[in-house]
């Protein structure tokens, strides 16, 4: 029947239940687990999951690592939750920002053997939902009972885990003119994903030759650079210089990709911001809270473009895996064209990282 969910709306449901601090029941073909994220989990919620029965702290390997803990499942780590442990200790884990001040953490016991199936699930999950990754587990008999007496959303690993992997699906909702400094013959698209998650834009600039390579930035949101003007990082001036060059040029497309942070989100990326602050560059930031150097989906920009009816570009970056990205789904990238602005006293050693620890051609 149409109008029951489809694993899709049942993978954005999960999303918004882990933010709210409710539990999800995961699912697979050996077994199933009540799953809540650690960032949103209360003190009645934990010792209720501690009465079910024992508690694993699923942590990536990234996180793992800082806290000198063994990742037996390759990117992932199943720590086991002793039974008189709070939630401070809990947080203490999943969360860096008192690793300086409070080293010393365990002994923090590894599992090992066994399938951590549903626990890699879960980390991927509590990513997608912005959220610190590290989430709690507790085994589960009769999920599907468990979850429909519960009023919880059950994911099957089989459906959800594919949907995690891919691009969504994205749609035009709306476009309409809007002139700009950079332009007056400026057109705004939006583009909503199927997942339910942030819808991304297409900033027009005049009316491009769709047969023709398009002067074409990919430019991930920052509220922080584009709004606030901060100087620790290019990316305002980087916005502002790539809308100005397609001005211009007379045309140009501006793909505005809400993926703050390198794809962790405003919130993670403030935690970054305050580990940047006791001495790490913003690499060891994001490895310290669990993720990778770049959590971004750049498949996004060559969807939008595609839509437009784009497949050439002459592509605005420093960045070669936008270029690698571009040409892996499709589109040609006929020429880069440099973009190095904003560079001052602030942002000097963030983007020497980004040159020696990202390739970035700075």
């Amino acid at each position: 029947m149409s109008l029951f969910p489809t694993p899709l709306e049942l993978l954005a449901r999960a999303r918004v239940d882990l933010r709210m601090g409710l539990p999800v029941v995961l699912s697979d073909g050996s077994g199933a687990a009540l799953a809540i994220a650690a960032e949103s989990l209360t003190p009645e919620r934990l010792q209720d999951l501690q009465a079910m029965g024992p508690v694993t702290l699923a942590l990536t390997a990234r996180r793992a690592e800082t806290l000198k803990a063994h990742a037996y499942d390759g990117d992932t780590a199943r720590i086991q939750v002793p039974a008189e442990a709070q939630i401070d200790w809990i947080q203490a884990l999943a969360d860096p920002a008192d690793d300086l001040s409070m080293p010393m953490k365990g002994p923090l016991i590894s599992e090992r053997g066994g399938s951590a199936a549903l626990h890699r699930l879960a980390i991927a999950l509590v990513k997608s939902a912005r959220l610190l990754p590290a989430t709690l587990l507790v085994p589960l008999e009769g999920a599907a009972q468990f979850a429909a007496e519960h009023g919880l959303t059950l994911l099957p690993q089989a459906a959800a885990e594919p949907l995690l992997s891919q691009s969504s699906p994205l749609h035009p909702v709306a476009a309409a003119r809007l002139p700009m400094l950079a332009a007056e013959a400026g057109r705004l698209h939006i583009f909503r994903p199927e997942d339910g998650g942030e819808e991304h834009y297409a900033i027009e600039i005049g009316r491009a030759d769709r047969s023709q390579p398009v002067l074409a930035r990919l430019h991930s949101a920052c509220f922080t650079g584009d709004v606030l003007g901060s100087l620790k990082c290019d990316c305002g001036p980087q916005l502002q210089g790539a809308l100005a060059q397609m001005g211009d040029q007379g045309s140009g497309i501006l793909l505005y990709l809400n993926q703050e942070g390198r794809g962790i989100g405003l919130a993670n990326k403030m935690r970054a911001y305050s580990l940047q602050d006791q001495g790490f560059d913003t690499v060891e930031a994001n490895h310290r809270l669990g993720f990778e150097d770049d959590e971004r989906d750049f498949r996004l920009g060559a969807a939008i473009l595609k839509k437009l009816g784009f497949s050439q570009v002459r592509l605005l970056t420093n960045n070669p895996n936008k270029i690698a990205m571009m040409e892996n789904t499709g589109i040609k990238v006929t020429e880069r064209v440099a973009l190095k602005v904003g560079e001052n006293a602030h942002n000097a050693a963030y983007l020497a990282t980004k040159a020696a620890k990202s390739g970035h051609m700075l």
